[in-house]
Formats: C-alpha cells, sequence, structure tokens
C-alpha cells in the first residue's frame, strides 16, 4: 500500500504535535508554515517560560459550545499524556500549583525539542509558505493544497492554522477563509486574554500601580463574570490576569453594542460587617489632628487614596475632623466598589488567543470535518479557548494529537 501522505497546515503548537505524531504512526508528512520558521508563537507563551499545560485540567477552565465533546477530547489526550510526550523528548519538566513549565523556564527549549524530533522523523517543511486554497477531489479524494510555496497533494490535511491572535506570529486569521472555502461556519471572533481600555482620563494618575483585588464584571444589572488575583493598571485601563480571564465576556458584551462596567474590589477579604466595623475604629483612633491624606494612609497604595479622595470631593491638605462624614464614608466606598466603564480591549495584537472558531459540531469525533472528508481540524482555528494557565497549549497538543492519529489511520 501507498504511503500515506498528510498535509498539515501551520507550523505552531498544534501542527508541531500533528507531524510529529503522524510521522511517528508511518506517514509521510510536510508542514506548511508561513513563517520562516516553526514554533514562532510558542516562544511568548507563558511570558517567554512556556506554561504548556495545567494539573488541574477540567472543562470549566474552557469556553466551547460543545462541553461534553470537548471533556471526551480532553479525557483521550490529556495532562498525563502531555508530560509523557514531552518527557520522551528530553524535556525536563517543573510543576507550579498545578502549572507545567520546562525546568529551565524558556520557551525556546520547548520550540527546539519540538524541532529537533520533527527533524529525527524525517518530517518535510515549507516555510515562507502561505496557503490560499484548499479543494478536494471528488473522483480522487486527493486534497491539494495552494500557496505561496508551491502547489501540493495530499492523502488529507490537518488544519492547525491558528486564529487570529498575535498576528506578527503568523496567526492572521487566514485559516478561517480557508475553513469557510471547505463549506464551515465560523463563530464571532474576538480578542481574549488580553488587556482592557477604560473610559475613565484619571487613569494615568494610578498607571504602574498594582494590587491584589476581585473585579466584577456588569453588563446593565447582570455581574457576568468575577474574577480575583494582582491587577494592573495603566494610563488607558486595566491589565493582569484576572482582566484576562474577563477579557472575553467583555469583548462579546461590547460587539453587541452593550455597555460594560467594571467594579474594582481592593478589599475582598473583608466582609461588609468588618470593613465598616474597620471604619468605625480607624474614626475613633485617627482624628487626632490629621490631615484627610494621613487620615488614610496605610489603606491602600498611595496613589489610589489620593485619587479616591479626590473623586469623592475632599481635599488632600484639609483636617479630617472638619472633612464631611458622607465624603469619607464615599473614599471607603471607593476602596471597595471603583467602577470603570469599558470602552473596548486592546486589538489581536496584544490578545494571547483569539476566541471563536470552526464549531465542534462541524468536526466528528476524530476531529474530522464533516463538510470536506480528509480534512482535519486542530488547534486555535476551533471553537475552543482556554483561560490563562496552560489550557490553550494543552489544547493544541491534544487536539493535535488526536487529529494526526485518526488522519494517519485513515486509508
Amino acid at each position: 500500500m501507498p504511503e500515506m501522505t498528510i498535509g498539515i497546515i501551520g507550523g505552531g503548537a498544534a501542527g508541531m504535535m500533528a507531524a510529529i505524531t503522524a510521522a511517528r504512526q508511518g506517514a509521510a508528512v510536510t508542514v506548511l508554515e508561513g513563517n520562516t520558521r516553526l514554533g514562532k508563537k510558542l516562544l511568548s507563551t507563558g511570558n517567554g517560560k512556556c506554561n504548556l499545560g495545567n494539573r488541574n485540567l477540567d472543562v470549566t477552565e474552557y469556553y466551547c459550545g460543545e462541553p461534553e465533546r470537548l471533556q471526551v477530547f480532553l479525557n483521550r489526550f490529556g495532562t498525563d499524556e502531555v508530560v509523557s510526550f514531552f518527557q520522551g523528548l528530553g524535556v525536563v519538566l517543573k510543576e507550579k500549583n498545578g502549572y507545567l513549565y520546562p525546568a529551565c523556564e524558556q520557551a525556546s527549549a520547548v520550540q527546539d525539542a519540538l524541532r529537533y524530533e520533527l527533524r529525527e522523523l524525517g518530517v518535510h517543511q515549507v516555510t515562507d509558505c502561505k496557503v490560499d486554497s484548499v479543494e478536494r477531489n471528488s473522483q480522487t479524494g486527493k486534497i491539494r493544497v495552494s500557496g505561496s510555496g508551491g502547489s501540493f497533494v495530499f492523502d488529507h490535511v490537518i488544519m492547525a492554522c491558528g486564529g487570529k491572535a498575535a498576528p506578527k506570529t503568523g496567526s492572521d486569521g487566514s485559516g478561517f477563509e480557508l475553513a469557510r472555502q471547505l463549506g464551515h461556519s465560523v463563530t464571532p471572533l474576538v480578542p481574549a486574554l488580553v488587556q482592557l481600555r477604560c473610559r475613565e482620563n484619571y487613569l494615568k494618575s494610578v498607571a504602574g500601580v498594582r494590587a491584589e483585588a476581585q473585579i466584577s464584571v456588569y453588563s446593565g444589572s447582570d455581574c457576568v463574570a468575577v474574577e480575583r488575583g494582582e491587577l494592573q493598571l495603566t494610563d488607558y485601563g486595566l491589565s493582569g490576569i484576572p482582566v484576562f480571564q474577563v477579557s472575553r465576556q467583555v469583548n462579546y458584551i461590547l460587539s453587541a453594542r452593550e455597555e460594560v462596567e467594571i467594579q474594582v474590589d481592593f478589599l475582598p477579604d473583608y466582609s461588609p460587617e468588618v470593613y465598616e466595623q474597620l471604619r468605625i475604629s480607624r474614626n475613633l483612633l485617627l482624628q487626632d489632628g490629621r490631615t484627610v491624606e494621613e487620615y488614610f494612609t496605610g489603606m491602600l497604595h498611595k496613589k489610589l487614596m489620593m485619587l479616591f479622595i479626590r473623586l469623592a470631593g475632599l481635599k488632600p491638605g484639609e483636617s479630617i475632623r472638619e472633612a464631611d462624614p458622607e465624603l469619607v464614608k464615599k473614599v471607603y466606598g471607593l476602596c471597595r466598589q471603583w467602577k470603570l466603564h469599558v470602552t473596548g480591549s486592546h486589538s489581536y495584537d496584544s490578545a494571547q488567543v483569539c476566541a471563536g472558531g470552526v464549531p465542534l459540531a462541524e468536526v466528528t469525533d476524530q476531529l474530522e470535518s464533516t463538510k470536506t472528508p480528509g480534512v482535519y481540524f486542530a488547534g486555535e482555528i476551533l471553537d475552543v479557548d482556554g483561560r490563562c494557565g496552560g489550557y490553550n497549549l494543552q489544547w493544541a497538543w491534544s487536539s493535535g494529537y488526536l487529529a494526526a492519529m485518526a488522519a494517519s489511520r485513515e486509508r
């Protein structure tokens, strides 16, 4: 029987996993990559340390139209399988609170280990190849892939083109157009795991402040998301892990032309009752000749307290004894419920992932297209996106492996 030929469009995490897996099954594999080398986007993952998985793998860490099916895929190739795979490549791993990293904390080590294995397996790599068409011959069942690197014919093709996040690394959204050519739909796309921009121009005064906080996202009177972690204040708005985690929901709400408000609580460990007692105690202890600024010293970061004093309508240098008690109370309120109006997010250039894509309903349990037989999907091109913590790379490894195993078995 002639050797199985498999073409993989995209040489990112999912594409490299698919290529290695298919080659190990004995297929002749060709990777078509638009960049000059494979795995470019990997270098920026985990702040350059490559958070390649998480021990606490659960479908609730993902957004997907069919979570039950996603759980089945993750069960078939999960965290243990990822650990075994990379240990087999010689990558020493370490764990931090469930987060998995290479022990050297260098994403380049993961990229290199994958590239070395591709070379050892004889995988053909065509770089600087921008694919613009994928067509299946209904007579032969063969699939022709054409682009700037030439024209190729394969038995099967795996679409691992990525999404739209970080387009400078090659994820420019062109894969979605290829999917549409093949008869697929694409759910609405928005940047995810990205910074948020806010309307308030006074944020410049607190730019650079980092603080533990809880943020709540409101659409009208409905609270749609709550996250906690280190918040980073910037001149344009908000950043930090909790902001990244809610950015997906925020962008979908904004795309529907609805307003979004974020409420920030800088003292989330205090119950309302305990916080009120704190306020009363401070009033009793700190009234002796202090200014408003001196009175609030020690509550939060000084830049934040100075901003809240001004927003409440007080002057930092005025006597706390003579200050309006209601305005003093308002400062306390801002520490627990600071409201910001979100106008948008940074673009795909800054986003870690792209939410939306080809629905899981349009692929089989083997990740094969229900529209074009012989075409498989893996990675971010599918409508699956995870939270921060290695979940998106886990999906890349899982889907790349499963698609390649299915494609290399079908003859």
